[in-house]
């Protein structure tokens, strides 16, 4: 189908397919879009008229390199699937990586510390001059937190006469993180869900919600929907952080919170062109691989000591821009079963003044405010529960799902029978 999905008539469902995904975000319809490549039938079903959820709201960053463990194989892994549907669905998407900006030798030490347990060339430290470069500045910023250090920066081809830190600038150097991707949020999941929709044997039908589970009569499972009844062999929930509104033993037991952010929009200064995602010391404070460094406590007690405004709110201070230009900003975090919907103005304007900080602008210009929601949990950073035979229930329970969600869904789908 090529029309709005908001335009649509309703249409009726098949009886039966071999897979069904509940829950249109990149989670579900990653799973759809692998299990449909393997040759099977395919329905995505999902609540809402279009993509409203925390697929739309994010950073449109697929941040690989921060990822440790399990998390990083499933980002690894999901890498590929990324840029393939992108090639087949004609979404935006771009390698170009991401730049962490380091303002004091702490933070540089973290990210050489990082490049050091990594494979050449995936993680390239970068003199304060490349850094800036990278944020197309070409002017100052505000000093430095700490003094930085003396010593040049071990640069990948850099010349020698920008290995050594600009202190006026207020930058000390940084990193490129080769391996991350980009996608624009606000058309990628409309764009692979109407690619999706036109394939033979699958079908993405909104405004259709999920009202029960069963045994089936002539497949595995049973999916009571709003539209009638539909039987799979497998079936998938991925309804991000709804899951207890489903299954609320389950949810309790994952013991899963909403996360809610704040998060803004602002035009760029003076045609700024940014190719990277860009992140900062608090990024380094959330992300697995950052934290679990040798350096990373004394990070901490760093941005404890001389910005603990930013830990209050949880923040990650951290930009990426459209292709239309425009620059999503972000994010703070606060946890509860159920999310207040109410944006502080004081939350909004610390993220605005420490990004400006980085990229040495004033007053940038706002053009949207939201509430990011996702699913959240202290147990682990995944949820795959069997709900019952043939149904699985699947969230990513942090702030990860654009990572990981292709890689997560390669795992589910092949361990399909």
């Amino acid at each position: 189908m090529t029309q709005n999905p908001e335009t649509q008539p309703p249409s009726g469902l098949p009886a039966s397919v071999d897979v069904v995904v509940v829950g249109a975000g990149i989670v579900g319809l990653a799973h759809a879009a692998l299990a449909a490549d393997r040759g099977l039938s395919v329905l995505v079903i999902d609540r809402d008229h279009r993509a409203v959820g925390a697929s739309i709201r994010n950073f449109g960053h697929c941040c690989i390199t921060a990822q440790t463990g399990d998390l990083y194989e499933l980002a690894t892994a999901g890498r590929k699937h990324w840029l393939d549907f992108s090639a087949r669905a004609g979404y935006w998407s771009t390698e170009s990586g991401a730049v962490v900006v380091a303002r004091t030798a702490t933070e540089l030490r973290v990210l050489q510390e990082l490049g050091e347990r990594r494979e050449p060339g995936q993680i390239v430290l970068l003199s304060a001059a490349q850094t800036l470069a990278r944020l197309g500045r070409t002017g100052t910023n505000p000093a430095p937190i700490e003094d930085a250090p003396t010593a040049g920066i071990s640069t990948e081809g850099a010349p020698a006469e920008d290995t050594a830190p600009d202190q006026s600038a207020g930058v000390v150097g940084g990193a490129w993180l080769r391996d991350d991707l980009r996608v624009d949020p606000r058309t990628t999941v409309a764009q692979l869900a109407a690619w999706l929709d036109q394939q033979q044997d699958a079908a993405v039908r909104w405004n259709t919600s999920a009202l029960g589970f069963a045994a089936g009569t002539t497949r595995t499972a049973r999916v009571q929907t709003s539209r009638g009844d539909v039987e799979a062999d497998h079936v998938f929930v991925c309804v991000g952080h709804d899951v207890d509104l489903l299954f609320p033993e389950v949810a309790a037991e994952h013991r899963i919170d909403r996360c809610s952010l704040q998060m803004a929009a602002a035009e760029a200064p003076g045609g700024l062109e940014l190719a990277p995602a860009v992140l900062t010391a608090t990024s380094m404070l959330r992300y697995g691989a950052f934290v679990e460094l040798p350096s990373a406590p004394a990070l901490q007690a760093q941005v404890q000591a001389e910005d603990p405004e930013l830990l209050d709110i949880g923040a990650n201070v951290m930009f990426t821009q459209r292709p239309d230009g425009t620059l999503l900003l972000g994010d703070s975090h606060a946890y509860q079963k159920t999310a207040d919907p109410f944006l502080a103005e004081s939350t909004t304007d610390l993220l605005l003044d420490r990004i400006q900080g980085v990229l040495g602008v004033e007053n940038l210009t706002v053009t949207e405010r939201w509430q990011g929601i996702y699913a959240s949990s202290d147990v682990g950073p995944l949820l795959v529960a069997d709900i019952r035979q043939g149904v699985t229930a699947v969230s990513v329970t942090a702030g990860i799902g654009m990572t990981v969600s292709f890689g997560l869904a390669e795992r589910n789908i092949n361990a399909l029978p």
